[in-house]
């Protein structure tokens, strides 16, 4: 038994130490339950709570809690959405969050799964500088997915430089195609009179 001045008094019964705490206007409040015998203590039971959930706020405000962002695909997902999403997944990753990229198959998209393992593969590759897998590439159901976790860095993650990933590379298959400038001009009727 411990009254409210942190003074032990020693072991009572429970209807003697509750008969102290009335007497002092206090509650009575079993603090380790554990302990052989249970230990009580005297204090004011409101004023007690409001501390702990105090404290408790104190210890989530200095806690960094780890998100899990998705960013979805599609086997035929364009080249220039590729990369717009490979940014966005760079920019979580340099938040310090986890990324669940997922590649998901409609209907007879089915059939070609090695588009959407491919499709993983090359980003996993691209990311190689500031991510790490944590989950290989697997499929589940219709959905085949990668988490990707942040690289760790020498120095605090407060303090680490934003990293640049270099645009992938083109292919000759994703070129974009620009229209010749040498097509013929177009002859009407209306610039053939005003030639005249």
């Amino acid at each position: 038994m411990i009254d409210d001045e942190g003074k032990q008094l020693g072991i009572m019964p429970p209807y003697e130490a509750l008969k102290i705490a009335r007497e002092r206007g206090l509650d009575l409040v079993e603090v380790s339950a554990t302990a052989n015998p249970p230990v009580c203590r005297i204090i004011n039971y409101g004023k007690f709570l409001y501390q702990q959930s105090k404290r408790q706020h104190e210890a989530r405000k200095h806690q960094h809690s780890i998100e899990l962002k998705e960013v979805k695909f599609r086997p035929r997902t364009g080249e220039h959405d590729i990369e717009v999403k490979r940014n966005h997944i760079v920019r979580f990753l340099q938040d310090g969050s986890k990324v669940k990229a997922t590649v998901e198959f409609r209907g007879r998209e089915m059939a070609h799964r090695e588009l959407g393992m491919r499709l993983i593969n090359r980003l996993i590759e691209e990311l190689n500088e500031v991510a790490v897998v944590e989950t290989r590439p697997r499929q589940e159901g219709r959905f085949l997915t990668a988490i990707l976790a942040p690289k760790k860095a020498g120095k605090p993650s407060g303090a680490a430089p934003k990293a640049a990933i270099p645009p992938p590379t083109p292919s000759a298959a994703n070129v974009p195609r620009t229209p010749s400038t040498s097509a013929p001009a177009r002859v009407t009727a209306s610039s053939e009179a005003e030639g005249r």
